[in-house]
C-alpha cells in the first residue's frame, strides 16, 4: 500500500485496502464555509438529530463573503451563527482568514488525520500529511453528524519531481505545469502524490500552493511526500526533470492553458491580484513586497492585496509589508477569499485583463464572463503590476 492508502485502512480498522474497494473511514475534522456551510446546515436539521458528532471537529469559517456583500450573504452568516449557538462548533468569524490556511495555523489536523471540507481546495492540507477531501455540502452533513465517510479508494498517481529547479520557479510553477501537462482531468477521482527531492526541499508554503491545485487536475486527494521515505507504489508513475520547469500562467480560460511566460511577455494588464488560499499567504507577501519596494505600480494596474488570514495581515503590519503595498499604491484588503471567488473586492468587466495569483480563471470566475485572467505565480504578478504588461521574473528585480 502507498501512504495514501495506509492511512484510509488505519482510518477504516482494516490491515489492507485497494483501490475501487468501498470502505467507511473515522473523520478527524470536517468545514464548510459560508457559501457551503447553510446548505450543509439546512440538510443536518432536516436529519433531525440532536448533536453533532463532536462540536471540536466540526468547523465553520466565514471567508467568501466577509463583509457581507449582499443581503443574502449575510443571512448566510447569521445562519450559520445559530448553528454555532445550537450545537456548540466551531467557528471563524470575523475575517480571520480562508478556512485552508485558518485550518492550518490553527493546529485543527495534523499528518495521518483525514479531513473533508466542503470547498474543492480541501485538498490543500495534504501538504503537510492529511488525507483531505472535498464534499458537497449535502455529504458534508451527514458527516456532522456521523463522524464517518463513505468512499472507494482511489487509484493512486505518483509524480516524481527530481533535479535543481531554475531560478524564479515557485509552487505555482509547479503546480501548473502539472496542470499543463495532465489536463484538467488527467486525474479525475484519483489520489495524486507528488515527490522527488525538487519537492521534498521545498518550503512548507510552497508545498500548499502545489496541494492547493491538484484539485485542477481533477484529483479527489492531493498530497504531498513528506520526506520520510518512499511513498509507496502507485498504480500509475511519472517521472519530471525539475529543470524542465520554467516560470508560466494560466492563460484565459483554464487552470490547463498553461504557457511558459515567455510566449506571454507584453500581454497588457489592467489588474493585478495577490490573494487566496493558493498565494495569498506570508511568503508570498514578502516575494512581492520585495518586487515592489521603492517602485509604482503602472498607473493604469489596480494592485488588490488580500492576506490569507489574520495572523498573515499582522506578521505583514509588524514588518512594514502593508505600508510598502500602499505606499506603491495597491489597495490592501482584510483577510479572506476576496476577489478570487467573484462576490465582491475586485470584480473585473469584460474589458479587464488580471494576472492573479489565485486557483481559478474560468469564464465568470473573477467578475464578467469576457474578461481574461492569467494565473502565475505572486513574483509574476507583482512584476507585472509594475510594468503595466507580462514579464518574466527577474524583470523588474533580479533578486530571488
Amino acid at each position: 500500500m502507498n501512504v495514501i492508502e495506509k492511512i484510509l485502512a488505519k482510518k477504516a480498522g482494516l490491515d489492507h485496502v485497494k483501490p475501487g474497494q468501498e470502505i467507511t473511514v473515522k473523520v478527524d475534522l470536517v468545514m464548510a464555509h459560508d457559501v457551503t456551510a447553510p446548505i450543509a446546515i439546512e440538510q443536518f436539521r432536516k436529519i433531525g438529530v440532536s448533536r453533532v458528532y463532536d462540536p471540536e471537529k466540526v468547523v465553520l469559517f466565514i471567508d467568501h463573503n466577509i463583509p457581507s456583500s449582499t443581503v443574502e450573504s449575510r443571512q448566510q452568516h447569521r445562519t450559520m451563527q445559530a448553528f454555532h449557538e445550537d450545537f456548540g462548533v466551531q467557528f471563524y468569524k470575523r475575517s480571520d482568514g480562508v478556512l485552508h490556511q485558518v485550518a492550518y495555523e490553527e493546529g485543527l489536523y495534523g499528518a495521518g488525520d483525514i479531513i473533508v471540507g466542503a470547498d474543492s481546495h480541501t485538498c490543500t492540507a495534504g501538504a503537510h500529511g492529511a488525507v483531505a477531501i472535498p464534499l458537497g455540502s449535502t455529504e458534508a452533513a451527514a458527516v456532522m453528524a456521523l463522524g464517518e465517510l463513505d468512499l472507494e479508494v482511489p487509484e493512486t498517481h505518483i509524480i516524481r519531481i527530481n533535479g535543481k529547479l531554475n531560478s524564479f520557479v515557485y509552487g505555482k510553477d509547479i503546480v501548473l505545469h502539472i496542470i499543463g501537462r495532465f489536463t484538467t482531468n488527467g486525474f479525475t477521482d484519483c489520489a495524486v502524490i507528488v515527490t522527488g527531492d525538487a519537492i521534498v526541499s521545498l518550503p512548507s508554503e510552497e508545498k500548499m500552493t502545489i496541494a492547493n491545485m491538484m484539485i485542477e487536475c481533477g484529483a479527489m486527494i492531493g498530497y504531498i511526500d513528506q520526506g520520510n521515505g518512499d511513498p509507496g507504489p502507485g498504480a500509475v508513475e511519472y517521472d519530471i526533470d525539475a529543470a524542465e520547469i520554467v516560470p508560466v500562467a494560466a492563460c484565459p480560460s483554464s487552470p490547463g492553458n498553461v504557457k511558459p511566460l515567455s510566449q506571454l511577455v507584453g500581454t497588457r494588464i489592467t489588474q493585478a491580484v495577490l490573494a487566496s488560499c493558493t498565494n495569498g499567504r506570508y511568503s508570498d507577501m514578502e516575494i512581492a513586497a520585495s518586487v515592489l519596494q521603492g517602485r509604482k505600480i503602472a498607473s493604469h494596474v489596480n494592485l488588490v492585496v488580500v492576506p490569507a488570514s489574520r495572523r498573515i495581515l499582522e506578521q505583514m503590519e509588524e514588518n512594514g509589508l502593508v505600508k510598502v503595498f500602499r505606499d506603491v499604491g495597491a489597495i490592501v484588503m482584510n483577510p479572506g477569499c476576496g476577489p478570487c471567488f467573484g462576490s465582491h473586492q475586485g470584480l473585473l468587466t469584460k474589458d479587464d485583463v488580471a494576472v492573479s495569483s489565485t486557483n481559478r480563471n474560468f469564464p465568470g470566475r473573477m467578475g464578467d464572463k469576457a474578461a481574461q485572467v492569467y494565473l502565475a505565480s505572486p513574483r509574476v504578478v507583482a512584476e507585472s503590476a509594475v510594468a503595466g504588461y507580462l514579464v518574466l521574473p527577474g524583470t523588474i528585480t533580479k533578486e530571488v
